[in-house]
């Protein structure tokens, strides 16, 4: 047997059906019926719908908190301490770089998680006021933009 010999077994692979592409059983309305919403292209009401009448999980109570605030994408200090950098100076396209930062159009925020041996600076839009006492602790300092005043105040 060679290569170009090689063929699906009889009968085991069938053509789908084409319908409305002429008689045959299943042309003109190709298996719809006549007029009415089933018939359209694209007709159907939708998993959860329930004859126009409120939603089951319009009708039940809502619980719990939801969270509207900032969502950071989070840099923890022993993964900086694990990334050799030239010139020590972290900043976003480095973090990306090395795979800490998915998110293109997330902040990124630096945590306290972990220890930190050596001088480093690190340019991110928010820190944790602990992170910031333990860079600066190491010989390094945290760089944040000039409107995020918050975590800075906090760290003095």
């Amino acid at each position: 047997m060679k290569l170009h010999e090689l063929q699906p077994s009889p009968g085991s692979r069938k053509n789908r059906k084409r319908v409305g592409r002429g008689p045959g059983g299943t042309d003109k309305t190709a298996g719809r019926g006549h007029k009415g919403q089933k018939s359209r292209s694209g007709a159907g009401k939708g998993q959860f719908f329930e004859g126009g009448r409120s939603r089951l999980i319009a009708r039940l109570p809502k619980r719990g908190f939801n969270n509207v605030g900032t969502t950071y994408e989070i840099i923890k200090l022993s993964q900086l301490d694990g990334i050799e950098v030239e010139g020590n100076v972290f900043d976003r396209n480095v973090l990306e770089i090395a795979g800490l930062v998915r998110r293109k159009n997330w902040p990124v925020k630096l945590l306290a998680s972990g220890e930190i041996k050596r001088a480093v600076t690190v340019h991110v839009d928010a820190a944790s006021a602990s992170a910031i006492k333990a860079i600066e602790a190491a010989g390094g300092s945290v760089i944040l933009p000039a409107g995020n005043t918050e975590s800075a105040e906090k760290a003095e």
